[in-house]
C-alpha cells in the first residue's frame, strides 16, 4: 500500500502542476480566436491589417497593439441590442469561470498536499471532489466561450455586406483554446486520482482496524 500510495502522490502532483500551469498560459495568452485574412490582405496589397488573434480579455492585430474587449460588467444604461447585450453576458461569463477554475485549483493543492502528508481519508476525497467540480467549472466557461464565438461570428455576419469575404477568410480556435482542454482532462484526472487515493487510504485503515 505504501508504495502504490507514493506513486500515485508522485503522480498526481505532476499531474495537478501539469493542469494549473496549462490553464494559466491559456488565460494569459491570447490565441483562442483566431482570424486568418492573409489571403485577402494579399489581394489588397497588404495595405489593410485584418487578421487578428483574441484571448479572453483582448484582441490583437497583427502589425498594431492589442487593444482590450468590452468590459462585460459595465452596466451604465449604453444602447446595443438584445443580442450585444447577450454577448456580454457570455463573456462575462467565461471570463469568471475560467479565473474561478484557477482558484478552485489552487485550493485542492493546497488542501492535496495536506492530505498527502498526513494520509487523511477525508481530506483526500475533499480534495478529488473539488479537482472534480473545478474541472466542472473549466468545461462550463469552455463551452460558454464556444458558443460565444459562435453568436459573435453570427453577429458579425449579419453585418457584412459582401459574404463572398467569407470565403477568403481563415476563422478557427487556436493554441491557447488547446491548452483548456488539456488543462481540463488533467484536472479531471487529478480528481479521479486523488479519489483512488482516498480509496487506497480507507482501505488500509479498514485493515489496520480489523487486525
Amino acid at each position: 500500500m505504501k508504495v502504490n500510495l507514493s506513486v500515485l502522490s508522485l503522480f498526481v502532483a505532476l499531474v495537478g502542476v501539469s493542469s494549473f500551469v496549462f490553464l494559466v498560459v491559456a488565460i494569459g495568452t491570447d490565441f483562442w480566436y483566431i482570424i486568418d485574412a492573409s489571403k485577402l490582405e494579399a489581394s489588397r496589397n497588404g495595405t489593410d491589417a485584418l487578421s487578428s488573434h483574441s484571448g479572453l480579455w483582448r484582441t490583437c492585430r497583427l502589425r498594431s497593439k492589442c487593444y482590450p474587449l468590452i468590459n462585460p460588467f459595465w452596466h451604465e444604461s449604453v444602447n446595443i441590442t438584445a443580442s450585444h447585450r447577450q454577448l456580454l453576458y457570455m463573456h462575462g461569463t467565461f471570463v469568471i469561470l475560467m479565473p474561478l477554475s484557477l482558484i478552485l485549483m489552487i485550493f485542492g493543492g493546497m488542501t492535496g498536499f495536506i492530505s498527502i502528508l498526513a494520509r487523511a481519508y477525508p481530506l483526500l476525497l475533499m480534495t478529488g471532489l473539488l479537482f472534480l467540480f473545478g474541472a466542472l467549472v473549466t468545461l462550463t466557461g469552455i463551452s460558454v466561450y464556444i458558443a460565444y464565438s459562435a453568436a459573435a461570428f453570427k453577429e458579425a455576419v449579419c453585418l457584412l455586406r459582401s459574404k463572398d469575404l467569407l470565403v477568403e477568410i481563415d476563422i478557427r480556435f487556436g493554441w491557447s483554446l488547446a491548452l483548456v482542454w488539456i488543462s481540463f482532462v488533467a484536472e479531471v484526472l487529478t480528481g479521479a486520482v486523488f479519489l483512488l487515493a482516498a480509496r487506497v487510504v480507507g482501505l488500509k485503515q479498514r485493515h489496520e482496524q480489523a487486525l
